[in-house]
């Protein structure tokens, strides 16, 4: 037996829309259709499976992320052979060419500890501050530097340089830039009124006086005293000891590897106070220890080669926009391999085509302050 027919009027014109009647439809109604039973076309099947959750949301963003890491660590390699290559008067060929190399790859070694420290200790630095200008310098490590190097020449004279190297005052820097920094973040942080911002006012302030201090300390010397206290003052491979390098390594390894490690967390801390705090994690702590460890790494990389101001700013500002996300995971290995490809091409030109043997601060500071100055004529506000 058939379905019922329905029908309904229809108005039907004639004699140029005069005269209207009815008509009956006699086709059934279409059935309803689910729309998950539709088939999907293969553009849409693409792009679901293509769509993702984590840090890196699709195939394209993934594998542009793998070819960055790729060409800078590449980039790395070259840059690290042509220090070890580069005016060596042996053939690559015979073994006096790697005794030379060897003895210059102290050097290396060197760049790829400061590349870390300042990598890794202003990327974490800016999660815990919730600002991408300020760095760990703001602190008062170098002013802190400049008045232990300016003291020593001011009262000992010359010999003063000579009297603060050593493992001894080595490890007395360290200890004395830690010691400044948990102080002033258990003193501003643990109160009840302690915040981030008067932590940052606080040590901008304490900066400003160690570096008038160290000014005026600077007048008072002879003008060779002062000359040999200013290649302390530049941020400088040469600078460094290879015999500091067996303390400097298990510092760094430990405070590098703590922050490395807590990457998930500072991943919640980078969502704010409040947020971190709702997800159950104790924010006030959490940013101490985090402070704690960036102070380790400042103050081995400004205590074994000197001021780098800008660096740290530098390579976490592009480290940011090559990675495309804020997964400290990800950030943290793009940020080191661009540290030491800095370092390593200002080594190599100052060394080798303007003779500053070493002075990697000197072409950092100026492109990265021009990179600064840039930031904050494109974004107009700090």
């Amino acid at each position: 037996m058939s379905d019922p027919v329905e029908s309904e009027p229809v108005e039907t014109a004639a004699d140029g829309g005069e005269s209207r009647g009815t008509a009956t439809r006699t086709t059934p109604p279409l059935p309803a259709i689910d729309p998950g039973d539709l088939p999907a076309s293969p553009a849409t099947t693409a792009a679901a499976a293509d769509r993702h959750a984590g840090p890196l949301p699709n195939a394209r963003a993934r594998r542009r992320y793998r070819l960055i890491v790729a060409g800078l660590a590449v980039l790395a390699l070259v840059l690290a052979f042509a220090n070890l290559a580069w005016d060596n008067p042996m053939p690559i060929d015979t073994q006096g060419f790697w005794i030379i190399a060897e003895m210059r790859s102290t050097s290396l070694i060197i760049m790829v500890i400061v590349g870390f420290c300042q990598a890794t200790a202003t990327v974490a630095f800016q999660t815990v501050a919730n600002n991408r200008i300020i760095t760990p310098s703001i602190m008062g490590f170098e002013s802190l530097y400049a008045v232990v190097q300016t003291a020593a020449v001011f009262f000992i004279g010359a010999a003063g340089v000579t009297a603060v190297q050593g493992v001894p005052q080595f490890l007395g820097q360290v200890a004395l830039m830690v010691l400044f920094s948990a102080l002033l973040y258990g003193w501003l942080l643990t109160g009840r009124y302690g915040n981030m911002q008067v932590m940052l006012l606080v040590g901008i302030i304490l900066g400003g006086g160690l570096g008038a201090m160290s000014t005026f300390m600077q007048r008072m010397l002879t003008p060779s005293e002062f000359d040999i206290l200013t290649a302390r003052l530049i941020g400088s491979i040469a600078n460094a000891d290879a015999s500091y390098l067996w303390i400097s390594i298990p510092l760094v390894v430990a405070a590098g590897g703590a922050l490395w490690l807590s990457a998930r967390r500072l991943n919640v801390l980078a969502l704010g106070r409040q947020t971190a705090i709702n997800l159950g994690v104790n924010h006030r702590r959490q940013s101490i220890l985090v402070l704690l460890l960036v102070s380790v790494l400042m103050a081995v990389s400004t205590a074994l080669v000197g001021p780098m101001m800008f660096l740290g700013f530098l390579v976490a500002m592009i480290s940011y926009q090559l990675a495309d996300t804020h997964d400290h995971r990800y950030v943290f290995p793009m940020a080191w391999l661009l540290g030491f490809v800095t370092l390593a091409g200002a080594y190599f030109v100052l060394k080798n085509i303007f003779y500053a043997q070493g002075a990697v601060g000197i072409i950092i500071e100026i492109i990265g302050g021009s990179f600064f100055l840039g930031y904050l004529l494109r974004k107009g506000r700090l």
